[in-house]
């Protein structure tokens, strides 16, 4: 079976080491607008080379970016970004959450239009090109989903049973998972195709272990970022679900990128955006993806995890998401 990527089609014995939700560029809808901020297309496509080529080096082959349509998503730099750094890329098609994404024109647009735009990314190709989505993504806010996100999922659903394609998503402070599985399952989509994502911002190893029951992938995809969600929390939940005996079920990512046009929004000082601006500036900011395999998988070996089972978690469970 062959998995789809921005360069095309890729044997799923080929995806190797996978991270299953970052990204490379993430552009808020009016951010072009702002005279503050440019994007030096060249200079960014060399700093994201080098980023994922740090990746290579450890051992990684794919990067999932599963960046909705509205925030920035660019296939055409994805794909340069893929052929120069040599990490297989896979991109979605889906929109973000309703209070911070969907498109007004897309507001208004019957659910089955929406299934056939999915579809067409698909099956098509995306912006003109032939660069097709390998995924959907669906994103819902907390603390429940909208009849205006519902629509939107229940469009993922009928766009996943005509392509086969899994479904990755979002949720906001790990809320909602458990109500996105029973709206993907009364639209007879298998459970085991969809990726719960964010779940680690929820700290209640009940709700990963009750998602992964049900048969979903359960997402500790946002690995580093403190702000949400103590590290030492999500390891303790991640040793807790492999002890529960649903290893299978756990996907590990950060949901880090390499750039972010202009200001960043969840910082509202002045100060804070100079200081982050700053770091740009030089390159710290934002940090690099090796945190994963540098921090937090030692912490997991500290509490006795396995190599082999950090591996296939990283390797088989991606595989199975894509094709079982």
């Amino acid at each position: 079976m062959n998995i789809q990527t921005v360069l095309g089609p890729v044997p799923v014995n080929r995806l190797g080491k996978t991270l299953m939700h970052e990204h490379v560029f993430v552009s808020f809808p009016g951010a072009e607008f702002d005279p503050r901020y440019t994007f030096d297309r060249t200079a960014f496509v060399e700093l994201a080379v080098s980023r994922l080529k740090e990746l290579v080096a450890l051992g990684v082959s794919t990067f999932v970016d599963p960046c909705p349509i509205e925030l920035g998503r660019d296939v055409r730099l994805l794909a340069e970004v893929s052929e120069r750094s040599g990490m297989h890329i896979v991109c979605a098609t889906g929109f973000y959450f309703e209070a911070m994404g969907i498109p007004p024109y897309w507001r208004h647009a019957s659910v089955e239009e929406i299934a056939d735009l999915y579809v067409r990314e698909i099956e098509q190709g995306i912006d003109g090109t032939n660069i097709r989505a390998g995924l959907l993504k669906c994103s819902t806010g907390a603390p429940q989903i909208s009849e205006l996100e519902r629509r939107c999922l229940t469009a993922a659903s009928i766009a996943q049973r005509r392509t086969g394609v899994p479904i990755l998503t979002h949720t906001e402070a790990g809320q909602c998972g458990p109500d996105q599985q029973d709206l993907f399952e009364s639209q007879g989509v298998p459970l085991n195709r969809c990726l719960i994502g964010h779940s680690c911002g929820n700290p209640d190893h009940a709700y990963h272990l009750g998602i992964a029951k049900r048969g979903s992938f359960v997402g500790f995809d946002r690995i580093g970022n403190v702000r949400r969600q103590s590290d030492d929390v999500r390891v303790d939940n991640v040793v807790k679900l492999i002890e529960a005996g649903h290893a299978e079920r756990v996907m590990l990512s950060q949901d880090r990128y390499c750039g972010w046009r202009g200001k960043f929004f969840y910082e509202t000082s002045e100060e804070g955006t100079r200081a982050i601006d700053a770091a740009r500036a030089t390159g710290a900011w934002p940090p690099s993806y090796t945190y994963l395999f540098d921090t937090f998988i030692p912490m997991l070996r500290a509490r006795g995890v396995p190599q082999t089972t950090i591996d296939a978690i990283l390797t088989d469970n991606p595989r199975r998401f894509f094709t079982t």
